[in-house]
């Protein structure tokens, strides 16, 4: 593998192209036919320009937030670095070019890199779902699996620390399923499903879920419409050049973000409620790609909310990953009607969708502190 050029397409358009230069980081033009009909694909850092783009070593180890998006991370990474290693090739040797061509046209969102590789080419594993579990437990114990080649198919684009696999239904819908971490509580599966449950009963705009064999969470993939067509996301990591697994971010900076991309004083609001959920239902993983935006006929909008679930947050005092209004560790509702505030919500409307998601988070809450002792939840 040795990629020194690569073409970006959308839709079976050709949005540009990508190179490396010879300080080992990337450089993207927009094609020209694009730059007339088509759409800046990272607004704040990508404008729609005919200049050559040079991305910068940090935070992404030289690539752009929006195809850094592309790339796996946690479980996806580990699955694709142990083939490279049967394979023989040391993973440290394959360059961000290289990754990108890996993930090829399977990745998740609509971009699809050119030429591709062929290490995920069918994107879907021929795999029972309770073989996929085994499979994976064995892999997170450092065993080696006889299924490897298919369960990266199934799962090696995808971001998380959790074991996932994207999922085709009978009906051609397309499904997103996750499996319990070795640390994980053998009840997660259920427990995610009922976060899902209480966000929507929160008012949150949630995906279709699903709990396959009773016991692996699923979610309907959103950036997939009923047609199969692609659908152009990005995450708040992406857009604002932040890395997750550094926590600078605050609740500010998202809803400010918000409607500075969508001009769309509902999508803020969206994002407010969001953040209530997070800090009422105690989901402390609030990173930076666990927010993410799509672009669909035309106009930017918040996406679904998804990885809701308990989490115990950051180090030994719990932190949220997104501050509130500054506070990680304890935020009160006084931090949460500042955040309002700030981005110029009505004091009453905010503090009527802070009560209806504290109501909301209530049962969930109750039900995640009985099995807490089982595990961390990630």
């Amino acid at each position: 593998m040795q990629n020194k050029l690569l073409n970006i397409a959308y839709d079976g358009r050709t949005v540009g192209r990508l190179a490396e230069t010879p300080e080992k980081v990337l450089a993207f033009e927009y094609g020209d036919d694009w730059l007339r009909e088509g759409f800046s694909i990272s607004p704040f850092n990508l404008p729609l320009e005919k200049r050559v783009f040079i991305a910068d070593a940090t935070p992404f180890g030289g690539s752009f937030g929006v195809f850094n998006d592309s790339l796996p991370d946690g479980w996806g990474r580990l699955l694709i670095d142990r083939l490279l290693l049967k394979r023989q090739i040391e993973p440290r040797s394959v360059s961000l070019i290289d990754r990108l061509a890996i993930v090829g046209t399977t990745g998740t969102g609509a971009l699809e890199y050119r030429p591709a590789e062929d290490l995920m080419s069918n994107g879907y594993p021929a795999l029972d779902m309770d073989v996929f579990a085994m499979e994976a437990k064995r892999i997170q114990a450092d065993e080696d699996s006889n299924e490897l080649e298919k369960m990266v198919r199934g799962s090696g684009s995808s971001n998380g620390a959790r074991p996932k696999m994207f999922w085709r239904d009978a009906d051609g819908s397309e499904w997103l399923v996750k499996f319990p971490a070795h640390n994980d509580p053998k009840s997660i599966g259920k427990l995610e499903f009922d976060y899902m449950a209480a966000a929507k009963l929160a008012g949150l705009i949630v995906p279709e879920t699903r709990l396959f064999n009773g016991k692996y969470f699923g979610a309907h993939r959103f950036d997939r419409k009923p047609d199969g067509q692609k659908i152009f996301m990005i995450s708040a990591s992406g857009l604002l050049d932040v890395d997750h697994r550094n926590p600078v971010l605050d609740y500010n900076h998202l809803m400010q973000a918000t409607l500075s991309l969508t001009r769309d004083f509902r999508e803020v609001e969206r994002m407010f409620r969001l953040m209530c959920f997070n800090v009422f239902s105690h989901n402390r993983d609030d990173h930076a790609k666990n927010f993410s935006f799509l672009y669909d006929d035309g106009r930017w909008q918040l996406s679904p909310a998804y990885d809701l679930v308990y989490n115990t947050g950051l180090g030994i005092t719990g932190e949220h990953a997104t501050m509130i209004d500054g506070e990680g560790h304890n935020p009160t509702e006084k931090h949460i009607l500042s955040v309002a505030q700030k981005a110029g919500m009505n004091r009453g409307r905010a503090e009527k969708v802070m009560d209806e998601v504290k109501n909301a988070a209530k049962g969930v809450i109750k039900t995640a502190r009985r099995v807490r002792g089982a595990g961390k939840f990630y």
